[in-house]
């Protein structure tokens, strides 16, 4: 029996959609559920998202959070050892503060108040301001990200979603030809750029539709959310 790796964002992409939608979804993974290793790959940290591993009913087999930068692995949530030393090494004891000695010239950047993972996350309002900011720690030797119209998260550089993403594949010794990416929003450009199969769903953030033009591995769905999933998983599986 071969299995299909379904890796995918949450917010907007597999919680997105109407009920009717998302019930479609899970009703199909439910039935398949031996064929399908589902992965949650997510700008939420473990804790944030407890109202979705509560509520809904599908549970994942691993989970990818604060964008990237922390792996669970198993029906225990337990870090992955195989990608631990290489998250650690991006993101040394001392960066946070280093990190925030920097954002503390850009006041405009409001800090999230729950944040865990390697990585510092903020607040935006203005895009310009938010540019000079990511400007200047990029050069400090971070990756920063802006997502959302909202979310500026500043993180290990070479460490985002997609490579996490390869990396844990071949940890676990799952095929990245059966893997599909699922996303809605920038911070998941990076999954597509890994040339895994992908979807990008009809209610995707405009600055994703243009950073992510010629992709060949991408298909633009012209659904929402979990719909938008759905049909690719039929093309796929």
């Amino acid at each position: 029996m071969h299995q299909t790796i379904l890796a995918t964002d949450l917010d907007g992409t597999f919680l997105g959609g109407s009920a009717d939608e998302r019930a479609a979804l899970y009703d199909w993974i439910g039935r398949r559920r031996s064929e399908i290793v589902l992965i949650y790959v997510t700008g939420r940290s473990l804790t944030t998202m407890r109202d979705v591993l509560d509520d809904l009913p599908l549970q994942p087999d691993h989970i990818i959070s604060d964008v990237g930068t922390a792996v669970y692995a198993g029906a225990e949530r337990a870090p992955l050892p195989a990608l631990e030393g290489w998250l650690d090494e991006g993101w040394p004891e001392h960066t946070p503060a280093a990190v925030r000695s920097i954002l503390a010239r850009h006041p405009h950047l409001t800090e999230q108040p729950v944040v865990e993972g390697r990585r510092v996350s903020c607040f935006y309002s203005d895009t310009d301001l938010a540019g000079a900011a990511r400007t200047e720690l990029e050069a400090a030797g971070y990756d920063v990200l802006l997502s959302a119209e909202r979310y500026f998260d500043v993180l290990p550089r070479g460490v985002q979603k997609g490579p996490t993403l390869l990396r844990t594949l071949s940890a676990l010794g799952l095929p990245p030809e059966r893997t599909l990416v699922a996303g809605d929003t920038l911070n998941d450009l990076s999954l597509f750029q890994t040339g895994l199969q992908g979807v990008i769903v009809a209610n995707r953030e405009p600055l994703l539709a243009r950073a992510a033009q010629g992709l060949a591995n991408v298909h633009w769905s012209e659904k929402d959310g979990a719909a938008g999933v759905l049909d690719a998983l039929h093309r796929i599986h």
